[in-house]
């Protein structure tokens, strides 16, 4: 399947089906190749962008938000094409969003704080020395920006 075909099934899709959708997209185009725990982080970061309504208020609006994560960075082409791994991608991110369900002091955390994450041997953005949380894999994630719920 295409990742425009994905996007666009988002669009019609309800709440909160769109949301797990852009999630589980997220966590395949960005740490299919990652460990677990790697896969959690990335989408623990998204959840936590989403709470702060810095850039939307649905997982959507986050992970499509411009440049932010690959959905927006890869071509709409992409063929996500590994079964598997989607399967892995869907499972992790219907996890990750009972765990950030839970109240803040019974979520658990792979990346506490985190607000960004790079693979600096792909990119070198001008916060990428910024606090350093944690490396899992191929990702060092990072928090730029403190950020709070909105409310």
């Amino acid at each position: 399947m295409k990742l425009a075909w994905i996007l666009w099934l988002s669009q019609i899709l309800p709440q909160p089906a769109a949301d797990s959708l852009c999630l589980s997209t997220t966590v395949y185009l960005e740490a299919r190749d990652q460990t677990l725990r790697g896969q959690q982080a990335v989408a623990e970061v998204a959840l936590r962008r989403r709470d702060s309504g810095l850039w939307g208020s649905s997982t959507c609006s986050v992970v499509t938000a411009r440049k932010q994560f690959a959905p927006t960075i890869v071509a709409p082409g992409t063929e996500l094409g590994n079964t598997d791994a989607w399967a892995e991608a869907v499972d992790v991110a219907l996890a990750a969003e009972r765990n950030w369900a839970l109240p803040a002091d019974q979520r658990t955390e792979v990346v506490p704080g985190a607000s960004h994450f790079v693979a600096l041997g792909l990119a070198q953005p001008s916060w990428r020395n910024a606090y350093h949380v944690a490396t899992i894999g191929d990702h060092t994630f990072l928090r730029v920006q403190r950020l709070t719920p909105r409310g």
